[in-house]
């Protein structure tokens, strides 16, 4: 059989074994799916499927390998070596061969005494340097939570779009007919009546945008839960009153106090200052001596001595112990370098813990303002949408006896949608902020 057939079957077998493989998952996972996707089934399902998550629980399994290495500096070294040559003399000397044969055999062992510190301190800096690492999975994790959030209450509030597009296209078909039969009758012009069937017509255009929406918001979460394309997303209905729309808003002050006291962002920043510090002291350790303790066992053999293999290498077989003293002199100032490095390293740490800090104050005070202005438009939005509402259902009835031009119906058909549309987008809005203070308060967030 041609070789490159072998190679073109083989990869043709590997690629077919991989795909059955990823529809077995593929297909293990559908039948995992929820009918109905919650919040919290969401955020469920994101922990194990996410991409960023997952590399980010492979680093922290990455510093864990690093911190065994750098505990593993703690013992000594031990090593086999054996070198084999072979010596060719074109001119030997009287009684001598012309060429010859040596062998050396070793086993080396050396331990660190002192170098400074480097080792404890380079054991101590993985350990924080893997707390760094699992908060950052946290943090990934509330980043995932927040967006989740986001993408859930765009698709809430994209479904009741939808359905108040949809109630205003009835009305618009009801009043379109409604003109139908008053310009039958010879009490509509033609213009009034196409002004009305433009408005249908623009409803229904509405309508389609809504669905296209909700389909995009639909999307956006589904790339956030790494779904595929043939996934459908059923959300259960939810209905916000007005106890979870108008609750109380906490203290600026309180929720930026327990924000940086559990944020795994400000946490981590904190303990990657420990670290710097440790660097410096690492960088130091670079000026300080290093004591080294070495021992050796070898033998050897070489042809031309008249002893046998063995009798060699029991004649030549040495122990060797010594102590090896290094101390830095001039180093083209690797070490100075080194230390001015941890040394602005550190000063940057702490800058960008500062930078966290501020960006944790203003998010919470956004979401603290948007909260406020977002219940205060609610209850205007209420009013509103009462009061258009009436005016609404009086221009309506007017209109059915033909007291009201077309211009005063289409001017109350748009102040109704404006109102409905604007007391929808106060009422989500304040539960996204109010949520969002919830999270920053650590209180979790449930939908």
């Amino acid at each position: 059989m041609n070789c490159n057939f072998k190679k073109k079957l083989f990869v043709a077998a590997a690629v077919a074994t991989v795909g059955l493989a990823a529809r077995a998952q593929l297909a293990a996972d559908s039948l995992a799916l929820p009918a109905v996707w919650s919040y919290s089934a969401c955020v469920d399902y994101a922990k194990s499927h996410n991409i960023s998550l997952q590399q980010s629980k492979l680093t922290q399994q990455s510093g864990l390998v690093d911190l065994e290495a750098a505990r593993a500096q703690w013992f000594p070294s031990l090593s086999f070596s054996t070198s084999q040559g072979f010596t060719n003399y074109p001119r030997p000397a009287d009684g001598l061969k012309s060429n010859s044969y040596s062998g050396s055999y070793g086993l080396n062992a050396g331990w660190t005494i002192y170098n400074g510190g480097k080792r404890e301190n380079t054991i101590k800096r993985n350990e924080l340097s893997n707390e760094v690492n699992s908060l950052a999975v946290e943090a990934i994790h509330n980043n995932l939570e927040t967006e989740i959030l986001v993408c859930y209450l765009q698709i809430l509030y994209a479904r009741d779009a939808i359905a108040i597009a949809r109630q205003t296209c009835e009305v618009s078909r009801a009043q379109k007919e409604r003109a139908e039969q008053l310009m039958q009758a010879g009490r509509m012009s033609r213009v009034d009546y196409v002004q009305l069937e433009s408005q249908l017509l623009n409803d229904e255009y509405n309508v389609v945008s809504a669905e296209a929406t909700y389909n995009s918001r639909r999307l956006e979460l589904k790339k956030l839960l790494e779904l595929g394309i043939d996934t459908e997303m059923q959300l259960p209905e939810l209905n916000f009153d007005d106890s979870a729309v108008l609750q109380p808003i906490p203290a600026k002050a309180d929720v930026y106090a327990a924000a940086i006291a559990w944020l795994p962002e400000v946490q981590s920043l904190g303990i990657e200052g420990e670290m710097s510090d440790l660097d410096v002291k690492i960088a130091r350790a670079g000026y300080a001596l290093t004591i080294t303790l070495n021992g050796s066992v070898g033998t050897g053999n070489g042809s031309g001595t008249g002893y046998s293999f063995g009798n060699q290498l029991l004649n030549g077989l040495n122990e060797h112990i010594g102590v090896t003293l290094s101390v830095p002199i001039l180093d083209n100032k690797t070490n100075k370098s080194n230390v001015a490095k941890a040394r602005i390293d550190k000063l940057n740490t702490s800058l960008r813990l500062q930078s966290k800090l501020n960006e944790v104050a203003q998010s919470v005070e956004s979401y603290h303002i948007e909260a406020q202005n977002a219940q205060a438009k609610y209850l205007s939005g209420k009013k509103q949408l009462e009061s258009a509402q009436l005016t609404d259902e009086l221009t309506n009835e007017q209109f059915r006896l033909g007291l009201v031009n077309t211009l005063d119906l289409l001017s109350s058909h748009n102040a109704l949608l404006n109102a409905r549309q604007e007391l929808l987008q106060a009422k989500y809005m304040a539960i996204l902020n109010l949520k969002m203070l919830d999270f920053y308060r650590n209180r979790g967030i449930s939908l």
